[in-house]
């Protein structure tokens, strides 16, 4: 029995050695093998803002109207300066992804601003119809997207809405814009309109698709919420919302995982639940893939969130309480193919 085993220990050892001495003269090739044969699922998938722009222009190549990509740079400043997106460890300039599409010289421009846990890419499918009639111009806020990610240091309502604001005036001026038309989409409304209270004179017209921050805790339709936050699973919910648990935030901790989650949503929202055209397989892969790795690069703008609204998206500083009586021009309201107008007289007028 003892030389049996000994043999074995011996054949055992003869075949490490031969492993051995492959491993070291096919060492490139080897690691390809390993590579293929290691399970897709469990592989990380990597991403950067070089990602994302492939992505984007992956997903932009189903828009028929040519553009351009360009990075804007908003200045840079020493760590610790006052404005708010220099606040981190890095004076390297900042920039803002930005996308011009063709149009005629005569066109007024249009820029859009994208909403939470989203970035411009998401208007692809109106590019085309908007570009016919206006100069587009479409934006990843800073901190989302294609855009430079620094660290996010604000510790309040008011110096968040300057991240946005500010960095957004910024933008506007590297791009030497004014008079323009300005349109938000959901939390991109609400910074839309608090840019349009503090900056009215570049203001031609605002739109606003599906604002989120009208309504506060003590609007009425918020009741059923707070009843909620009172329950053992509202206070759970709460406890992570005031922590800044993101949604991004789960699709990094899943790794590998994390691009069959965003696969789920993204089927959900705009393929399974969609009230309008649905997307066809490409357009679901490339949006997918897009939405991937924006959702999974460096934690930046999505911090906003706790700042910005309270559990149930409920507003801190609601708009409402700023808008009325500050209205001196027409404000669109509705989808992108159905808007009403605020006058400022304060009513509602089809258009």
């Amino acid at each position: 029995m003892s030389r049996r085993w000994s043999s074995s220990v011996a054949r055992m050892a003869e075949e490490f050695s031969k492993a051995e001495v492959h491993a070291t003269a096919t060492s490139s090739a080897s690691r390809s093998k390993r590579n293929w044969a290691w399970p897709s699922v469990l592989r990380w998938i990597p991403t950067s803002t070089d990602h994302i722009i492939a992505s984007e222009n992956r997903l932009l190549s189903l828009v028929k109207t040519p553009y351009v990509q360009e990075q804007v740079n908003i200045g840079s400043g020493p760590p610790g300066s006052k404005v708010r997106w220099f606040r981190s460890s890095s004076d390297e300039p900042r920039f803002i992804n930005t996308v011009t599409f063709d149009s005629k010289d005569d066109s007024p421009t249009l820029v859009m601003v994208h909403g939470y846990a989203a970035s411009q890419g998401f208007f692809f499918r109106n590019f085309d119809a908007l570009a016919s009639r206006f100069r587009i111009i479409a934006i990843d806020q800073l901190g989302w997207g294609g855009s430079s990610r620094p660290d996010f240091t604000c510790k309040s309502t008011e110096e968040t809405e300057d991240w946005f604001i500010d960095s957004f005036e910024e933008w506007r001026k590297a791009k030497n814009l004014t008079n323009f038309i300005l349109l938000g989409h959901s939390f991109g409304g609400y910074v839309a309109a608090k840019y349009a209270l503090k900056h009215p004179e570049h203001i031609q017209h605002l739109i606003l698709v599906g604002p989120a921050g009208f309504s506060s805790e003590t609007d009425g339709k918020s009741e059923r919420m707070i009843k909620f936050r009172a329950t053992w699973k509202g206070a759970v919910l709460n406890h992570l919302w005031e922590s800044n648990f993101t949604p991004q935030k789960v699709v990094r901790g899943l790794g590998p995982w994390g691009p069959n989650l965003v696969r789920r949503y993204t089927n959900a929202r705009f393929r399974v639940h969609s009230t309008g055209d649905v997307l066809n397989e490409e357009e679901s892969k490339l949006l997918t893939d897009y939405v991937y790795h924006t959702l999974a690069a460096k934690a930046s703008g999505e911090l906003c969130l706790k700042y910005i609204f309270s559990f149930g998206a409920l507003a801190r500083l609601p708009l409402l309480h700023r808008w009325i009586g500050a209205v001196c021009g027409g404000v669109a309201f509705g989808g992108l193919s159905s808007f009403k107008q605020l006058s400022p007289c304060g009513l509602e007028v089809d258009l």
